[in-house]
């Protein structure tokens, strides 16, 4: 048997068995979830929460005073960076941070291959957040989270491919398995972090460039289309996909090649957003 057959059918049956070993929320992020669902909660409460993890907390002021944020007036502590973000936007940039961390692996294949999906993760979270933005009702904030997620199923396979040979055998059978397996997984894993069931539907829809509804622009749209732009950007001939085939691109009214350089209103949302999240 190929190994790459092996591999597949280790996570296959492990899925199936319920044997599959899941990540769990990060502690920090789950933290300011539960505190958010006070709404007399301070901002003064949610720093201190942040502070507990201290690398968190210096990113996030960091991100407050990026250019893109920049008022003048810097922020020098985690309480005036919570201000000046709001605490919505906080408990998503949060939710990120901590998610990154997850994003490392100790073998090389797999710590490329995680660092590239990260990577990726945050262009389209930025690009989905300026999508949401300008050509939805969509709040953009949970769209820019629907990005960060939407290959949140990567992190269970590579809990399995560190302890099996078969998986780092080549550098391939972790490509091919993450692809065909890691949007159920993820859904799996939104599902057990106990996200809203529109954000929980996003890492199993967005693959699948033909799904049809009647319904007003989604987040699994959102996330397709900047999926699509991004890789196309890329390498547009590896990534090329048939535009007649992507029904999101009717519902966002957006044309497959739309403009992320230019001076228009969603290259602007874009820039500004991508410089948001590397600014950490």
């Amino acid at each position: 048997m190929p190994i790459e057959d092996r591999f597949y059918r280790i996570v296959v049956d492990a899925l199936t068995h319920d044997r599959l070993t899941l990540p769990t929320p990060p502690e920090v992020a789950l933290r300011l979830r539960q505190l958010l669902q006070d709404e007399n909660v301070s901002s003064s409460r949610l720093a201190a929460e942040i502070q507990r993890d201290p690398a968190i907390a210096v990113r996030l002021v960091r991100i407050a005073n990026s250019a893109a944020l920049r008022t003048g007036t810097r922020v020098e502590n985690v309480q005036q960076a919570v201000m000046r973000l709001g605490f919505a936007y906080t408990r998503i940039l949060v939710d990120g941070l901590a998610l990154e961390q997850m994003y490392r692996a100790p073998h090389p294949l797999l710590a490329d291959r995680l660092t590239r999906c990260w990577r990726e993760s945050v262009e389209v979270a930025a690009l989905s957040r300026a999508i949401a933005a300008e050509c939805t009702m969509l709040p953009p904030d949970v769209a820019m989270l629907a990005g960060l997620v939407h290959r949140v199923g990567v992190l269970p396979i590579l809990r399995l491919a560190e302890t099996h040979a078969a998986a780092l055998a080549s550098p391939q059978v972790f490509d091919e398995v993450v692809e065909a397996l890691s949007p159920r997984i993820g859904r799996l894993v939104l599902q057990a972090w106990h996200f809203p069931d529109a954000l929980v539907e996003v890492p199993a829809a967005w693959p699948d460039f033909t799904r049809r509804h009647e319904a007003a622009p989604d987040y699994a749209d959102v996330v397709a289309v900047a999926v699509l732009r991004i890789r196309r950007a890329r390498d547009p001939v590896r990534h090329a996909v048939d535009p007649a085939m992507v029904s999101a691109y009717a519902r966002l009214d957006l044309e497959p090649d739309f403009d992320l350089g230019g001076a228009g209103p969603l290259a602007n949302a874009y820039a500004d957003s991508l410089e948001l999240l590397q600014a950490a």
